[in-house]
């Protein structure tokens, strides 16, 4: 599975911006899909996953009723729709592809395929 995030870009605070991730290869929908994102002088953090079926979708904290995953299997798809943006949610957003349980799917680790990441700078 090869990945391409796009959509990144700069916004003010409190504005919005969607991000996609297309996958290419016909097992994309047998994969959970996440989200994960770096901070300058940062460690990678989880953002957002969405396992293979859509159905379950799962938030860091920092992001809960903010961001929104989805995902299009029929166009190898996924999204992440951040609204309210903070200062903090300033970073490098990738997404990340894997065959995770569900108890997993908070660690970059579960995941075997990544995209080249999507720079989101938020300003005040």
């Amino acid at each position: 599975v090869q990945l391409q995030a796009s959509g990144g870009g700069l916004v003010q605070a409190g504005g919005s911006l969607r991000l996609s991730c297309a996958a290419s290869g016909r097992t994309f929908s047998r994969y959970s899909m996440g989200w994960f994102r770096q901070a300058p002088g940062k460690e990678r953090e989880f953002v957002a996953a969405i396992r293979w079926g859509g159905g379950s979708t799962y938030y860091a904290d920092s992001v809960k009723g903010r961001f929104t995953i989805s995902r299009d299997n029929a166009k190898n798809t996924v999204f992440l729709q951040m609204n309210s943006l903070k200062l903090e949610d300033t970073a490098v957003y990738s997404c990340a592809a894997g065959n995770t349980i569900v108890s997993s799917v908070y660690y970059a680790r579960s995941y075997g395929y990544w995209g080249q990441g999507t720079l989101v700078t938020v300003s005040s």
